[in-house]
């Protein structure tokens, strides 16, 4: 069953696919939520988009892009 494995090809690149997080809130809401992923190990504060103002008042939107490899 080990040999199995042995014969994959170890050439082929993994793929990867892009993973999109997207935060709505206020800007409080968004800090504290992108702190929290952050304490967890999940990103860097500095990953995140800065906050950009939505269409509706008080409601900002910070963007995280992730890539996964797919194996």
């Amino acid at each position: 069953m080990a040999d199995d494995f042995s014969e994959l090809p170890s050439h082929e690149p993994a793929q990867r696919e892009r993973l999109k997080h997207v935060l709505y809130g206020s800007k409080r809401a968004i800090a504290r939520t992108i702190h929290q992923l952050h304490n967890r190990g999940y990103a860097e504060t500095s990953d995140w988009s800065r906050p950009q103002p939505t269409e509706n008042p008080s409601e900002f939107m910070s963007i995280l892009l992730r890539y996964l490899r797919l194996e």
